[in-house]
């Protein structure tokens, strides 16, 4: 045969060779791709887990432990006319738009406060409580026990103002819920809802919630004002308006700071973003908006972190100043490093 030939002949085996291996490797990469796509049709009736993820969040601020907890998230119509009731319905949509939220539903969250401080371990505010379960709300109590502590171990409960959703979890089929703990509330608030005129109007739902679960513990109450101190480090601070005796509180530990504003703002857009808007859940409107320019102008302007009942869980941010109102920029990783 001639070398013409053998070169041709060994062409031809080569081209052969590589298709079969060829054949071969699609052959052995379906064999191989063949169990996977059996795991995942295995698989594909897996049910969804639909379990809750956990609701607390635990940071340090100097010396201090600080827990945010989640008492439940209600989702509902708004946020017109529950926010910016002052304003064209139009301009609350498209502020609402302009940060990627829905016009006609909003979510509202609640999250209760504990501070250990070394000695004591302090609660600021109770959430719903056990009126409000079963429908995803009152579980402050579940989640405090969640994220170590007992109702036992608490012994502070500080109330920043008397609505349901901060007093509501004060007792438990008519007992302390916190049963070593003593109390600590706003006497401006106080003296409010208690008055015995308070039971008529519309000021009735809140005073008798106040007498059913504040009352009966407000006897052996700390009643403090702006400037006082709950303990040391915390400190208290009128911020009218919300209600006639709503109070914030200043926390610093190790030459570190924190603000606890509660219900200051309660939307981290229309509230803050638009601290003049109207909030129907404000008693004194005008008197509001102006607590709401004052707290978070320092707040602002010392680049101190706040903590805000009515913020996304876990309620922990910051704001930065602009044109018109405020910026909220949520914690990240701040707080541990």
């Amino acid at each position: 045969m001639g070398d013409h030939h053998q070169s041709e002949l060994k062409t031809m085996t080569l081209s052969t060779d590589r298709r079969s291996l060829f054949k071969l490797s699609l052959a052995g990469a379906a064999s191989l791709a063949m169990p996977q796509i059996m795991v995942r049709a295995a698989h594909a009736d897996v049910a969804q887990a639909g379990t809750e993820a956990p609701a607390f969040h635990r940071f340090k601020l100097g010396t201090f432990e600080v827990t945010t907890i989640s008492d439940g998230i209600r989702v509902g119509d708004g946020p017109y006319p529950t926010f910016g009731a002052n304003q064209q319905p139009e301009a609350v949509s498209e502020l609402m738009a302009a940060n990627f939220l829905p016009a006609d539903r909003f979510a509202n969250g609640f999250t209760p406060t504990l501070i250990h401080t070394g000695k004591d371990l302090v609660l600021f505010d109770t959430g719903l409580g056990e009126g409000a379960r079963g429908g995803g709300l009152g579980k402050m109590r579940e989640r405090l026990q969640a994220s170590g502590y007992s109702p036992d171990d608490v012994t502070v409960v500080v109330i920043t103002h008397f609505h349901p959703d901060h007093v509501g979890g004060l007792t438990e089929a008519g007992k302390p819920s916190f049963p070593k703990a003593r109390y600590v509330m706003g006497k401006v608030e106080h003296d409010f809802w208690t008055a015995p005129e308070r039971l008529s109007g519309p000021t009735a739902q809140v005073a008798t919630l106040t007498k059913t679960k504040v009352a009966p513990l407000a006897k052996d109450a700390t009643l403090i004002g702006d400037g006082e101190e709950v303990l040391p480090g915390i400190t208290a601070m009128a911020a009218h308006g919300h209600t006639p005796g709503h109070m914030i509180f200043h926390v610093e530990s190790a030459g570190k700071r924190l603000v606890l504003t509660a219900d200051t703002a309660n939307h981290y857009v229309a509230s803050l973003q638009r601290p003049d808007w109207h909030v129907a859940f404000d008693l004194d409107k005008e008197q509001a908006a102006q607590s709401r320019g004052k707290v978070f102008d320092m707040i602002a302007a010392d680049r101190v972190p706040f903590i805000g009942y009515h913020m996304p869980y876990p309620s922990l941010g910051y704001v930065e100043k602009m044109d018109v109102g405020y910026r909220y920029v949520p914690a990240s990783y701040q707080f541990d490093l």
